[in-house]
């Protein structure tokens, strides 16, 4: 019960201190307010931009990695570039050996692509991304279909004329109709509409949507491009095991069976690039690290010099009410408690410039800044008034020591 009285009797020493200079101090918060403002501001947009990039990445799939010839970072600067060119491509046959043979693995997939154009009936669709997967496709990647279903195994062994087409190609084709079980061209060839992928929306920067995708079995795929070397190449890629951190294990046995498969001598280098789809995701978050320390050194002068606002406001308070703690000393009055109380006005203060802040963020999330989500997260907001509270003791701490230490014969004499 001390303490609730205490605090409430703290808060409206806080309120009367606002009131009696209300510019004064108004001019004061200022700094914290910019500050705090600042701060959030780049946190919040730095968390919406990376969360949206990283979104337009999950295509690539999560804990999953790829057989490439070329590797996703960059190699040694004396490296032979050509050396590159002329690894080989990935095959179905190693796809099948590798499936056969792996025990660190999730699943294993194999596809191929290529941009063409669908058509059904008077109505096309250009630049469609055309993908021809396995079974196994569905177990590395995240697929949501929002009608229909997905291939069956016996479907992809067959070849069947088959295709799971994105959101707009079937808007495209057959405007304000049902396309399940219709038609539709690709190449000459005649497919059946299977089902239909939960709509994506456009990307931050325009990149891969399922909306513009469609998947056939590998095998109908294979009848219309030519995949391999000189031609369209085939990716192969692993989903690791979730106990598996880092895929090291998956890392060690891919290399293994792979330079097995390709007859790679103990001394031969790999001709094989084996890529973790994390590491797109790693280089994007240490960028936006860099651009968080920059929001920190900005928002830090600000809440900096609002601190000094504070403590002025702190000290000039303590020498308006010197008499008031001289005779709440007289009356028994405890050191920790003027202490306290000068501490919690302070805090308090500075609590309502971070607050303030936090709420001119708040409403320019509502700002519609194109494909771009703007989120205020929980995180950021306890992240704002962890610092303000911080500027809050940090400023006050000195004036209520101050306060605390007075004689209370010396305060009550003092006018």
């Amino acid at each position: 019960m001390l303490f609730f009285k205490l605090s409430w009797e703290s808060f409206r020493f806080a309120i009367a201190a606002l009131k009696t200079n209300l510019t004064r101090t108004i001019l004061s918060l200022l700094g914290v307010t910019i500050g705090i403002f600042a701060i959030i501001a780049v946190f919040t947009l730095v968390d919406s931009l990376e969360n949206n990039i990283k979104s337009s990445f999950s295509f690539l799939g999560t804990n999953v990695m790829r057989v490439d010839r070329f590797p996703f970072a960059s190699g040694p600067q004396d490296y032979p570039w050509w050396k590159y060119f002329r690894r080989p491509p990935g095959t179905l046959d190693e796809y099948e050996f590798l499936q056969d043979r792996l025990t660190s693995a999730e699943a294993v997939t194999i596809s191929a692509s290529a941009s063409t154009t669908v058509k059904a009936g008077s109505n096309a669709y250009q630049g469609m991304a055309l993908t021809g997967a396995v079974y196994t496709y569905q177990d590395v990647y995240e697929l949501s279909i929002e009608e229909g279903r997905y291939f069956t195994a016996s479907e992809i062994n067959a070849s069947r004329n088959l295709a799971i087409i994105g959101r707009e190609i079937a808007n495209t084709l057959y405007p304000q109709q049902e396309v399940l079980g219709k038609p539709i061209k690709i190449r000459g060839m005649k497919f059946t509409v299977i089902g239909v992928f939960e709509e994506e929306g456009e990307g931050l920067f325009g990149g891969a949507s399922k909306d513009e995708a469609c998947l056939i079995p590998y095998g109908a795929f294979s009848k219309m491009y030519y995949t391999g070397r000189n031609g369209l190449e085939p990716e192969i890629a692993v989903k690791g095991l979730e106990e598996d951190i880092g895929l090291v294990a998956l890392e060690n046995e891919l290399t293994g069976l792979l330079r097995a498969k390709r007859g790679l001598k103990p001394r031969d280098e790999n001709n094989f690039a084996l890529n973790k789809t994390e590491f797109i995701q790693n280089a994007i978050g240490s960028v936006f690290d860099v651009i968080s320390i920059a929001g920190w050194v900005i928002g830090g002068f600000s809440i900096l010099v609002g601190g000094f606002g504070i403590a002025n406001i702190m000290f000039v308070s303590v020498r308006e009410r010197t008499n008031i703690i001289g005779i709440q000393k007289s009356l028994g009055a405890k050191n920790y408690f003027i202490l306290f109380q000068f501490l919690f006005e302070s805090i308090c203060l500075s609590l309502i410039g971070g607050i303030t802040g936090i709420i001119i963020v708040y409403f320019l999330t509502f700002i519609q800044l194109g494909t771009l989500e703007i989120i205020l997260s929980i995180g950021n907001i306890i992240l704002g008034l962890g610092v303000s509270t911080i500027i809050g003791v940090v400023s006050g701490i000195v004036p209520a020591t101050l306060a605390a230490r007075m004689d209370p014969v010396e305060a009550i004499r003092t006018t």
